[in-house]
């Protein structure tokens, strides 16, 4: 729900850590597999991109695998290309959705000139999809549910549901709150991991929450209450634990090392093919 009220906060569910992770250019790390993935997972990864209104490098093919990528355009647009045959540009409130499986390449950057911004998170696959086909999947704007200030970019919410089926018992949600609203979330029954990234403005949950931060609050079902500071937008991430191990290649993360022997195989064998037709 969203109303112009302030909350009593009751209940308060504790931040129990909080960063502005590392920029590298117009690219802000916020999480990764070796650090806050080990205890979000399964979201393992999560980018902040920024391009400040310059124009976006274009980031070449690179692989994937044992994972999936979803990436948010909250503002301006990117291009696209992937090895299941897709290529485009996706804009404002856009979805991309890769699940890697076995393996995949892809590429993207710069879209329409102009300001973009957004995330781009990875989702450790369970075991009996990590080895998977590959599939990709481009939404728009106007497909993506909305339920008051949440738009459900992964999994349901107040009676929204995403069309893409979600590889675990996961949220995902792009949340947009003007100056003063209030929101309250509730996860899901055994959605334990819970945690917040903000893209633009501020809000309270109680203690004050800005841009560029992530934050994680401490395992619990508690739902937490936020009161936007000024007009605000964040996303949200809400999931069962993870109960496998990371096991990480450059581009990829697996439950077992023969998983991503097998994953990091079929990588190759793309590479090969991709060379082949001069992609490469």
């Amino acid at each position: 729900m969203s109303v112009a009220a302030t909350p009593a906060f009751d209940h308060v569910r504790r931040i129990v850590y909080r960063s502005r992770g590392t920029a590298h250019g117009y690219v802000t790390r916020l999480m990764s597999p070796g650090d806050l993935g080990q205890i979000l997972k399964p979201f393992v990864f999560l980018d902040l991109f920024d391009n400040q209104g310059d124009r976006f490098p274009t980031f070449g093919m690179h692989p994937h695998s044992g994972l999936a990528t979803l990436t948010y355009v909250a503002e301006g647009s990117v291009s696209y290309e992937d090895t299941n045959g897709a290529a485009g540009i996706l804009r404002a409130d856009g979805v991309e959705w890769m699940r890697a499986g076995k393996g995949v390449w892809h590429s993207g950057g710069a879209g329409d000139p102009g300001l973009t911004r957004g995330f781009q998170l990875w989702i450790a696959l369970p075991p009996h999809l990590e080895l998977g086909d590959a599939e990709s999947i481009y939404q728009s704007a106007a497909e993506i549910p909305e339920a008051g200030p949440a738009r459900v970019l992964l999994g349901q919410h107040d009676g929204a549901k995403s069309a893409i089926a979600a590889p675990a018992p996961i949220n995902y949600l792009a949340v947009t709150l003007k100056a003063g609203e209030y929101w309250r979330y509730q996860p899901p029954e055994g959605h334990a991991v819970l945690w917040l990234a903000m893209g633009k403005g501020g809000v309270r949950a109680p203690a004050l929450l800005g841009h560029g931060e992530i934050v994680v609050f401490e395992p619990g079902t508690h739902a937490v209450d936020f009161v936007a500071e000024d007009d605000a937008e964040f996303v949200l991430g809400s999931a069962v634990h993870h109960p496998h191990d990371l096991v990480l290649g450059y581009y990829s993360v697996h439950t077992s090392a023969r998983a991503l022997e097998i994953g990091e195989a079929q990588i190759q064998h793309i590479r090969r093919r991709l060379v082949a037709e001069g992609r490469l």
